[in-house]
C-alpha cells in the first residue's frame, strides 16, 4: 500500500510541470489572438470606457505583472467570467462536461464492441479473404477524416432513412451517431492492434501447450490469448483518448452536441479567452487522469508489472 502511495504522489507531482506549460502557452496565445477588449466593448466605445475596462481586467499592467495575476488565479481556479455567458467560465465548462463525458463513453464502447471481436476473428482467420476484408475495413475507417464521416451519416441515417436525429441532445438517439463518428477511428486502431497481438500470443509456446492438452478453443483465445494482448490495447485507449478528447470539439460542432468541444468552438469564434482557458485547462487534465488510469490498468491485468 505504501509504495502504492509513493506512485501516486510521484506521478501527482509530474502533473504540475505539464500544467505549467499548457498555462504558459494558453497565456501566450490570449496575446497573439490580439487585444480582447476591442471585441468585448462596441465599436462605439469611447477611449474612457475602452481605458477602464483594461484597467478593470489589469491588462494595463506590465507583462510579468499580468503573467503573475494570471498563474495565482489558475491557482486558485478562478478563470475568470465569460463575457458572453455572463458566468463564471469554469462552471460554465464542467456544466458542459458530463455531455462530452457521456460522448466520449459511448464512443469508447462502441470502439470497443467492434474491435474485439473483429480483432479476434481476423486473427482466427489470417490470411482469409474475411481477414483480408477486415484488415482493409480497419484501414479505410483510420483513414476516414472525422468530420465527412460525420456528414455522410447525417445525410444517410437521418435525413435520407431518418432514423435518427440530426443533432442536439436529450435521448439515447441523438446519441448514436456522434458516437459512432468519434469511436469509429478508435475501433479502425484497436482492430488492427488486437489482430496483431493475437497473432503473436497464438505463436507462443504455452499457447500450443493448451491445445495439445486438449483445452477448449475459446478458453485459449480469451483466458490464455486475449487477456495477454490488452497490455497494448490499454496502451492504445489511453492515447486515443487524446484523440476522443480532440475530435470531440469537431463531433459536437457538427451535431450541435452541447458539450466542451462545442463550447470551445463557439468560445474561439468570438474570443472568449476565459471559456477557452477553462476548456483547455480541464482537457489537460482529463487526459492526464485518463493515462494514470491507464498505468493502474497496466498492473490489474499483469501483476508482474510493479509500481515504481
Amino acid at each position: 500500500m505504501c509504495v502504492i502511495k509513493i506512485y501516486v504522489l510521484k506521478y501527482a507531482f509530474q502533473i504540475i510541470p505539464v500544467l505549467f506549460i499548457i498555462s504558459s502557452v494558453i497565456f501566450i496565445l490570449i496575446f497573439v489572438t490580439g487585444d480582447p477588449v476591442a471585441l468585448m466593448l462596441a465599436e462605439t466605445a469611447t477611449p474612457e470606457q475602452i481605458e477602464g475596462l483594461r484597467e478593470a481586467l489589469g491588462l494595463n499592467r506590465p507583462l510579468y505583472e499580468q503573467y503573475g495575476m494570471y498563474m495565482w488565479n489558475l491557482v486558485q481556479g478562478n478563470f475568470g467570467t465569460s463575457y458572453v455567458f455572463q458566468q463564471d467560465a469554469l462552471s460554465l465548462v464542467l456544466e458542459r462536461l458530463p455531455l462530452t463525458l457521456q460522448l466520449g463513453a459511448a464512443s469508447m464502447v462502441f470502439a470497443l464492441v467492434m474491435a474485439i471481436p473483429l480483432g479476434i476473428f481476423s486473427a482466427m482467420r489470417k490470411n482469409t479473404f474475411v481477414d483480408l476484408i477486415i484488415t482493409g475495413t480497419s484501414v479505410l475507417g483510420k483513414a476516414v477524416p472525422n468530420f465527412w464521416l460525420a456528414i455522410m451519416l447525417i445525410l444517410v441515417f437521418s435525413i435520407t432513412l431518418s432514423l435518427f436525429p440530426v443533432s442536439g441532445h436529450g435521448t439515447w438517439m441523438h446519441l448514436i451517431l456522434p458516437a459512432v463518428t468519434l469511436g469509429s477511428n478508435t475501433a479502425a486502431e484497436i482492430t488492427r492492434l488486437i489482430r496483431s497481438s493475437m497473432l503473436d500470443v497464438l505463436s507462443q509456446d504455452y499457447i500450443r501447450t493448451a491445445k495439445s492438452k486438449g483445452v477448449s478453443s475459446f478458453t485459449i483465445i480469451f483466458r490464455h490469448a486475449f487477456r495477454n494482448c490488452l497490455i497494448p490495447v490499454v496502451t492504445i485507449l489511453a492515447m486515443q483518448m487524446q484523440w476522443v478528447v480532440g475530435g470531440a470539439i469537431i463531433t459536437e460542432a457538427i451535431f450541435a452536441w452541447p458539450g466542451m468541444g462545442q463550447l470551445l468552438v463557439s468560445s474561439i469564434n468570438v474570443r472568449d479567452m476565459s471559456v477557452v482557458q477553462a476548456v483547455v485547462i480541464v482537457s489537460a487534465l482529463a487526459i492526464i487522469l485518463m493515462n494514470f488510469l491507464a498505468d493502474i490498468t497496466y498492473r490489474l491485468i499483469d501483476p508482474r508489472i510493479k509500481y515504481e
